[in-house]
């Protein structure tokens, strides 16, 4: 055939390029059998298969949006779940009763009620259900929606209130596990069919805002015993469940706990986990060879601290642990809010953060951020039911990860986080084509399998 053509899209801080394309390269036969500076790329050897990649979806997010004029809004949904004018987004996570980024607590049953014949989802109809709906017609048929809480309603928690930990009384367990069903019945009833759940989020952490404890053995007993049997009782035994949704470090130990006992793990798809407390990438290849079955969901990730307008960090931060993560059996990747305000919330306990769009609702305008760049290299190019390939990097300066999407392109990206540029030479099936990746930049390459 003709030499192939590579596509070269580039983000990068020391040029004007965001998601840029570049002048393309081309493969030519590798007739010296070169060795040095490359970048391999085994198309033959397949790992796993990609669900998609998002961002959630929360109340701050939803009222954030709608204190600006509808050319803005509308903007932000495109430049995420447009495939062409955006980044292609086609997952969705959002919050079951209130989270920090709501603007307070709230719950679908705020008095003492067993029966839940008080359950109202109405707060949520305000401005979170629309914005929602029209992320879902703007991604069309991948659409994914999954949803977690961070704490049931005070009355069944063992210290009386949404916040600052707690867990849940026991004798609300089954009354609990209906809420879910609730959850989905009503969100169906709008339009939102619900894919999936996470059980908790950050089960581990009594957090100032709405939170709830399960040690591993109460989480497994939960679903086991309630949440599982309640939902196929249901008629709902597709919607996918995930279990620990928080750190990596303890990623084994929970899996370990809920998987080894074969009627909890009848009813858990996955397992969820964010990034705070470090890399950890090496921990999810432990999951996976053992239980090679389940699937690893990026729940959760952000830029703390508030808003850091122009960070280039947050973008390299966002890249270096997508790659981790995917070259260690990740499945699915979502981000935390969609968009944040001026000052990074509003959150109800001021636990103020960074998003990859912050929007100025005082002058109705909009800052993409590096983060919203850098995770557009992954998501606007490994699209959903693209597989993992083989792939070796020569130096530790690059880090790297290749894919195969369903119509034979592949994806091949490199980050380099280095104050240098670095050379490389790709190399597939025997072909190979040079180029640079300049300093602190992110490059995508695209070129048709042979």
């Amino acid at each position: 055939m003709a030499d192939r053509k590579i596509r070269v899209i580039q983000t990068s801080q020391g040029s004007s390029d965001r998601l840029t394309e570049k002048a393309p390269l081309y493969f030519r036969k590798d007739e010296k059998g070169v060795e040095n500076q490359l970048i391999n790329v085994y198309d033959d050897v397949e790992y796993q298969e990609i669900l998609g990649f998002g961002g959630a979806i929360t109340e701050a997010s939803a009222v954030t949006a709608a204190k600006l004029g509808e050319a803005n809004r509308n903007k932000i949904l495109d430049a995420y779940f447009d495939t062409e004018e955006g980044i292609g987004y086609t997952v969705v996570r959002t919050h079951i009763n209130s989270c920090d980024f709501s603007l307070g607590n709230y719950a679908y049953v705020e008095e003492e009620d067993p029966t839940l014949s008080n359950f109202d989802i109405g707060r949520d109809k305000e401005h979170l259900i629309p914005y929602i709906q029209q992320a879902k017609k703007r991604a069309g048929d991948n659409f994914v929606l999954y949803a977690s809480p961070w704490s049931p309603p005070k009355w069944m928690k063992t210290n009386g209130q949404m916040n600052n930990g707690g867990s849940l009384k026991p004798e609300y367990r089954e009354t609990w596990a209906r809420y879910y069903a609730k959850f989905i019945e009503a969100y169906t009833a709008e339009g939102l069919p619900i894919w999936g759940l996470t059980v908790q989020n950050e089960a581990k952490a009594a957090q100032k805002w709405d939170s709830c404890i399960y040690t591993a053995e109460e989480e497994r007993d939960f679903v086991r015993d309630y949440l599982g049997p309640v939902l196929e009782k249901s008629g709902m035994s597709d919607v996918r469940l995930m279990i620990w949704d928080h750190n990596k470090e303890r990623v084994y130990d929970r899996a370990k706990t809920a998987f080894e006992d074969a009627l909890a793990s009848k009813y858990i798809w996955g397992i969820g986990f964010h990034w705070y407390s470090g890399d950890h990438f090496e921990a999810l290849s432990v999951v996976h060879d053992r239980f090679p079955d389940k699937k690893l969901i990026f729940t959760e990730g952000c830029h703390e601290g508030g808003v850091q307008l122009g960070s280039w960090k947050s973008g390299e931060r966002y890249a270096h642990d997508i790659m981790g993560n995917l070259n260690n059996w990740m499945s699915g990747w979502t981000d935390w809010n969609i968009v944040l305000d001026e000052q990074g919330g509003p959150n109800h306990v001021e636990n103020f953060c960074d998003a990859p769009i912050i929007a100025d609702t005082t002058t109705d305008s909009l800052t993409f951020q590096s983060s919203y760049y850098y995770i557009g290299h992954f998501s606007k190019y490994i699209r959903p039911g693209a597989v993992r390939v083989g792939s070796s990097k020569y130096t530790e300066h690059l880090q790297t990860t290749a894919f195969k999407n369903t119509d034979g392109t592949i994806a091949v990206v490199v980050l380099n986080r280095s104050d240098e540029a670095i050379p490389y030479i790709v190399r597939n099936r025997e072909e190979i084509a040079e180029t640079v990746v300049e300093a602190h930049s992110i490059q995508t390459l695209l070129f048709p399998a042979l």
